[in-house]
């Protein structure tokens, strides 16, 4: 039978990640890579995005900057909206933004015959502003923003992490090189949760929690 340990009620996450840190042999990432990669396990319970879990080249750090000047997070479900730290978003000025259930959307999808995922992100682009993308349900979204691309969008960000098995492998691995910051967990596993733990990871970095 497993051993119990006694850890008082303020301590366990400390204790838990203390626990992850002991596990992880991967030895090419810098600290605060390093933080989000532990943040996605401890909401997972999942070491294999130890090997999964990719960044761009300074996306961490690009990712941090942009949140502390303010930008907005664009999710693709309710779920990934609903699991990120408010507070810390609100103090850096940001805010949460889905437009999922919106009827602009819900039309435009059943007009080009498309999912509400996918014209989610044609809204958000159309924003012409910075905002960080943050994709843990749909492929399709991560299709439309590479669709978007193509046609000269620049996202100032993408968390890609989109779980399944239709699509979800290949809207990442397209996704991998694209001329923007990026965090991606390749293969069939992902979610909601996890996209949200990859920006309150970026998010207590910034504001210290």
């Amino acid at each position: 039978m497993k051993k119990m340990e006694l850890v008082p009620p303020d301590q366990i996450e400390k204790r838990s990640f203390e626990i992850i840190r002991e596990h992880l042999t991967r030895d090419d990432l810098s600290n605060a890579e390093m933080q989000v990669l532990m943040r996605v396990i401890h909401t997972t319970a999942d070491f294999d995005y130890e090997k999964t879990l990719v960044f761009s080249d300074g996306a961490v750090e690009q990712m941090k900057r942009l949140l502390a000047q303010g930008v907005d997070i664009v999710t693709d479900t309710s779920m990934a909206a609903a699991g990120i730290h408010k507070r810390s978003l609100t103090r850096l000025g940001g805010k949460v933004l889905n437009f999922l259930q919106d009827e602009d959307v819900a039309a435009e999808a059943k007009r080009q015959g498309t999912t509400r995922s996918w014209a989610c992100m044609k809204k958000a682009a159309a924003l012409r502003r910075p905002v960080i993308f943050a994709i843990g349900n749909a492929p399709t979204a991560l299709l439309a923003l590479e669709d978007l691309m193509q046609q000269g969008y620049h996202p100032a960000a993408i968390i890609g992490v989109p779980v399944g098995f239709v699509n979800a492998e290949a809207s990442k691995e397209r996704l991998l090189g694209a001329p923007c910051p990026y965090i991606v967990a390749r293969g069939r596993k992902g979610g909601s949760n996890v996209a949200a733990a990859i920006v309150n990871a970026l998010l207590y970095q910034v504001t210290d929690r």
